[in-house]
């Protein structure tokens, strides 16, 4: 009965006001921190095929825990999209509870958005529509990773983008998740005032510079990345590789050396 009550009035039996929205409120704020930080690490990640494949090899090793498995365990690569899929579909949840629920209360927000022309008010409709988008974009993407754990490498990857017509979809994700990342940890900095200091003001102003500088990075690094893997794909794709697997320069020359090939 008292749940009952709370839910129409936001109050409880005792006459205070609920704390459930500062509950779901803390849960968004903190799976958005943890999700914004996971999309920098991955990008960093998978931008190491820039450095060169045996590199982008050894990462995906790494991830594997091949210092642990013998060639690695794919399956740990599984259990962490899945976990990351969880803090996705949850931060979803939480956020979808401050869209508008019909076409007048978005217009009500809209009107006063236009009204005050504030930037900050501005960013969140960003936020809501590139979530909006995240949703799709991010599933589909998660899923496959889920799956198809073992196929994450300099050419399982490459032909994914290329081969399997993925490029269109990374393209809108990359997007997607650079603006709201980059928008997301900006406003929770602003919200919770972590680096408000003596002059909260100028701190503002300092983090929406810094904002733009790492929406620029990140976007840059991701276009080169995607870039790199639709080339080695293409390069696959007219050499009839589609579907090998990469092997990495050491075992090449291992294999030479024990066919006497080598001195």
């Amino acid at each position: 009965m008292s749940d009952l009550i709370e839910g129409y009035l936001g109050k409880t039996v005792e006459r205070k006001k609920s704390r459930v929205p500062a509950k779901l409120d803390y849960i968004q704020s903190a799976t958005g921190l943890i999700l914004g930080l996971f999309m920098w690490g991955h990008m960093l990640l998978v931008s190491s095929i820039l450095i060169s494949k045996d590199f982008m090899y050894g990462v995906t090793k790494f991830l594997e825990a091949s210092f642990i498995f013998d060639g690695g365990s794919p399956l740990l690569v599984s259990i962490a999209a899945l976990v990351i899929f969880i803090i996705f579909i949850t931060h979803a949840a939480m956020g979808m509870r401050k869209l508008p629920g019909n076409f007048k209360q978005y217009q009500v927000m809209k009107a006063h958005a236009d009204n005050m022309n504030h930037e900050d008010t501005k960013l969140w409709f960003v936020q809501a529509f590139t979530g909006f988008a995240m949703f799709f974009l991010g599933s589909i993407h998660l899923y496959i990773i889920m799956t198809n754990p073992s196929e994450i490498g300099p050419y399982a990857s490459a032909d994914r983008v290329w081969s399997e017509w993925m490029w269109p979809l990374y393209i809108l994700l990359l997007l997607a998740v650079e603006f709201h990342g980059t928008i997301g940890l900006y406003r929770l900095a602003v919200k919770w005032g972590w680096f408000d200091g003596n002059d909260p003001k100028a701190t503002r102003a300092k983090l929406k510079k810094w904002k733009k500088a790492l929406t620029w990075f990140f976007l840059i690094l991701g276009f080169t990345t995607l870039a790199a893997y639709m080339k080695i794909g293409y390069e696959n794709a007219q050499a009839g590789k589609v579907g090998e697997r990469y092997t990495p320069t050491a075992k090449v020359m291992e294999y030479k050396i024990n066919d006497g090939r080598v001195a």
